[in-house]
C-alpha cells in the first residue's frame, strides 16, 4: 500500500516539475534568483521533448507500481497522463517536437519580457 502511495507521490512531483518547467520563468519576474533553478529545469524539459527521452521519474513510478502489485505503463509521463487529455490520439514525434517548441517559446518570451522590464527601470 505504501508503494502505491509513493508512486502517486512521484506522479504529483512529476506534474509539479512540469508546471515549474512551463511557468517557472514567470517566478523569475518576482524572484530573479529562481532562474538558477528554472533555467536548468527548462533546458532539461526542452531536451527531453526534442530528444524523445523518457524522464527518469517515469521508470521510478512504474517500478513502484510494479512493486505494489499494480500495472506499470509504457512510454513517458506526458504520453501516459497529459497527452490523452490534450491529444487523444497519442504522442507522436512531431507532437513532441511541437511541445518542445512551445515550451521553449513560452520560456524565451517570459525571460525576454523580464529582461525588457529590468532594462526599463
Amino acid at each position: 500500500m505504501i508503494l502505491a502511495y509513493l508512486a502517486n507521490l512521484v506522479v504529483i512531483l512529476h506534474f509539479g516539475f512540469i508546471l515549474f518547467v512551463v511557468t517557472g520563468a514567470l517566478l523569475v519576474w518576482r524572484w530573479p534568483r529562481a532562474a538558477w533553478v528554472h533555467v536548468p529545469a527548462a533546458l532539461w524539459g526542452v531536451l527531453i521533448e526534442f530528444r524523445g527521452w523518457v524522464c527518469p521519474l517515469t521508470p521510478l513510478e512504474n517500478r513502484l507500481r510494479q512493486l505494489a502489485g499494480e500495472a506499470g505503463y509504457g512510454g513517458g509521463f506526458i504520453e501516459h497522463y497529459l497527452i490523452p487529455i490534450v491529444y487523444p490520439t497519442g504522442l507522436t514525434p512531431s507532437t513532441q517536437l511541437l511541445l518542445g517548441l512551445a515550451l521553449a517559446l513560452i520560456n524565451v518570451s517570459a525571460y525576454g519580457g523580464y529582461v525588457i522590464r529590468r532594462r526599463m527601470r
